[in-house]
């Protein structure tokens, strides 16, 4: 088992919109369903409570089945920052534990460099898989925005 550092995963994309919206991509449920998930896949539900100590929902459906992610908001500083755990449901995806999520929106002209942190994986195959999660689902958000 790896700790520290070497099981964090970080990416980073720069998305033609604003950061309030792509702010509201993350947080609204209506705007998550349109691409909170890898491609291949859809969003069945998207629940969000944006307040700190709310919850989230994310339900994917995949060719291999439904995968339901989980969490709970620790910071939230619209339109720059969001901050919540990450917890894959008892019955579907992996079994991690829960890991943190950081999301930092900067602005860059007329775009939005997003930062996307992932941390707390037990292991390093854990990290990488979820790296190829989000790269495909992080191409589908800046796909949402594109002239």
């Amino acid at each position: 088992m790896t700790t520290g550092t070497e099981t964090a995963l970080r990416l980073s994309r720069v998305i033609r919109a604003d950061r309030e919206s792509v702010f509201r991509a993350w947080t609204e449920p209506a705007e998550m369903k349109k691409w909170f998930c890898p491609e291949g896949g859809t969003v069945d539900i998207a629940e969000a409570d944006l307040t700190v100590g709310g919850r989230y929902k994310v339900a994917m459906r995949m060719p291999s089945g439904v995968h339901v992610a989980t969490g709970v908001y620790r910071e939230i500083v619209p339109p720059s920052r969001l901050v919540f755990t990450w917890r894959w449901e008892e019955g579907e995806g992996p079994k991690e534990g829960e890991t943190l999520v950081t999301i930092d929106l900067h602005e860059r002209g007329d775009a939005t460099e997003l930062v996307l942190t992932h941390e707390g994986f037990a292991t390093a195959d854990a990290r990488d898989g979820h790296e190829q999660g989000w790269s495909s689902a992080l191409e589908k958000l800046a796909a949402r925005f594109q002239a």
